[in-house]
């Protein structure tokens, strides 16, 4: 009778075990070149905003941009392939996204401060950025010295939001959900100015000749990539491709693409003082 039932018992363990081997195939943890651990097998996972052009924009049903290159520089050494999730920025510098599973890394122009290296690790920065501010072409507002009763929209949970609270006295802020809705509040005279990082507002006046960005705050800014604290092996691997990007020219190749310009500053530089 024992052997009978052990033997009964054989069936349903096996697919058991396949049923789990599926799992794993589909949703389990993978292991790339270097030994990192990814969240799904194959995949470097990326979370990001959208959006936030140049840096990660959809174009048709392809997401694009700086960050999104310059990850996939490192999903290329990993060997597998970027895949990118759209989140509320609030989930990624709160290091939610990436304490729960959501995604292996983090771009998302995101400016490395103290306040986020307390709830995960960043990459050596990659990109140096101030904060600017937008008005609509024509606008007697040229700087925050006299914005007192003036509307001044911020993106929610940003650093440009932070300065705003902080410079623009007796101003009312107006908060974003994202940078689109921010530019397009300045466009349409909802608020009298806006205040987010130079990179995106500069692309923005590209093509919205009725809006300008009249000046830029030296706030010593740098983006870095996240990564979840403890995750060694990952934050190496970024901080090689970062170095290599340099001296094989792909960092200036791939901002030469998406701004137009050869860099100023490029990985490894030193901070402005």
């Amino acid at each position: 009778m024992a052997r009978l039932k052990a033997l009964a018992l054989i069936p349903a363990l096996a697919l058991a075990a396949g049923a789990l081997t599926a799992c794993g195939e589909e949703g389990g943890q993978g292991t790339a070149a270097g030994g990192v651990q990814l969240v799904a097998s194959g995949k470097l996972t990326t979370c990001t905003h959208l959006p936030y052009q140049p840096f990660q924009v959809k174009q048709g049903d392809k997401i694009v941009g700086f960050d999104v290159d310059l990850v996939d520089l490192v999903a290329k050494k990993l060997g597998v392939e970027q895949s990118i999730v759209d989140i509320a920025f609030e989930n990624i510098e709160s290091g939610e996204a990436m304490n729960t599973g959501q995604c292996d890394l983090a771009a998302a122009g995101m400016t490395i401060n103290d306040k986020r290296k307390a709830k995960f690790a960043f990459s050596d920065p990659y990109f140096e950025a101030s904060q600017a501010l937008l008005v609509k072409t024509g606008s007697p507002i040229k700087d925050l010295s006299n914005v007192a009763g003036k509307k001044i929209g911020v993106q929610s949970a940003t650093t440009g939001a932070d300065y705003a609270k902080e410079k623009a006295a007796g101003a009312e802020i107006v908060t974003f959900d994202d940078l689109a809705l921010l530019e397009q509040a300045v466009k349409s005279g909802q608020v009298d100015a806006g205040i987010n990082d130079n990179g995106v507002l500069y692309d923005f006046v590209k093509t919205n000749p009725d809006t300008t960005v009249v000046t830029e705050f030296k706030t010593n800014e740098f983006y870095g990539i996240g990564v979840k604290t403890g995750n060694t092996a990952l934050l190496n691997q970024v901080n090689e491709v970062l170095k290599a990007s340099v001296t094989d020219g792909s960092y200036a190749q791939i901002y030469q693409k998406w701004f137009g310009k050869a860099p100023t500053w490029q990985p490894g530089s030193p901070a402005a003082g």
